[in-house]
């Protein structure tokens, strides 16, 4: 059976290459050359054209976000985060239910506690890589973050107020070693509260990760009990994870 030749193909691919539809283009043009393009029905011809442009895109949207997200290049992966002979995490399952992103969808929060390298970081980061395939996310140093958006505050409260703003705006934001060193400056406890009650408002997702229990984060928090108190139920408002390093047993 021969092609049908009411159409010619070329003005078509120029089409979808003018408006940046490179893998469409190369699609159609593979399909139409091939044996098999007059037995596809149309919802087949449909997605082969489209499956090309859309894997393209959305790898590059993913790339984008680990970038952005500072997490480029990270190793983690969520199926190395189960119980093994060196750690278990607790409660029971928990990996597996926060591995299908639901938390983020729903704005929870989560709180990863456990020893030095017992792996919060290894589960935070797993979890931030795989949001980034259809979420915004930062993994930032809580420390680090904290004295930059105060530095910036001195500086210029217009700018702060951008990047507070930004910071809002994520669909999930990961602040690790979080409350490791205690806080003696009294701005930056309000800029730590500020982002963590904005977030919770605008059902914003956060992770945290710490080495101290929350009843020991009071005393983390200098001359600010209130403070340090909202930040305490905004953090662990909905999943804690216990992460047990058996070689510490």
């Amino acid at each position: 059976m021969k092609k049908p030749t009411t159409q010619p193909i070329d003005p078509i691919i120029d089409q979808l290459l003018a408006i940046g539809l490179k893998k469409t283009a190369e699609s159609l043009e593979n399909l139409y050359n091939s044996p098999e393009f007059l037995n596809l029905d149309r919802v087949e011809l449909i997605s082969r054209l489209v499956e090309p442009e859309y894997t393209t895109t959305t790898n590059r949207r993913y790339l984008s976000r680990l970038k952005l997200a500072h997490l480029s290049g990270c190793p983690q992966e969520l199926n190395s985060c189960t119980d093994s002979s060196e750690r278990s995490y607790m409660p029971e399952g928990v990996v597996k239910t926060l591995s299908s992103g639901n938390f983020i969808r729903n704005g929870m929060n989560i709180c990863i506690l456990g020893a030095s390298d017992s792996g919060k970081t290894y589960l935070a980061k797993a979890l931030g890589i795989s949001a980034c395939s259809k979420f915004s996310v930062e993994y930032y140093d809580t420390e680090e973050l904290i004295e930059q958006l105060s530095d910036v505050k001195v500086q210029s409260l217009k700018d702060y107020n951008k990047r507070k703003k930004h910071l809002c705006k994520l669909d999930l934001l990961i602040l690790d070693d979080f409350l490791l060193h205690t806080i003696t400056d009294e701005d930056q406890i309000k800029v730590l509260h500020q982002l963590l009650n904005k977030r919770a408002e605008a059902l914003k997702s956060t992770i945290v990760c710490s080495q101290r229990m929350p009843k020991n984060w009071k005393a983390m928090i200098k001359d600010d009990p209130i403070a340090a108190d909202a930040i305490e139920k905004r953090a662990t408002k909905h999943y804690t994870v216990m992460i047990q390093s058996k070689t510490d047993e």
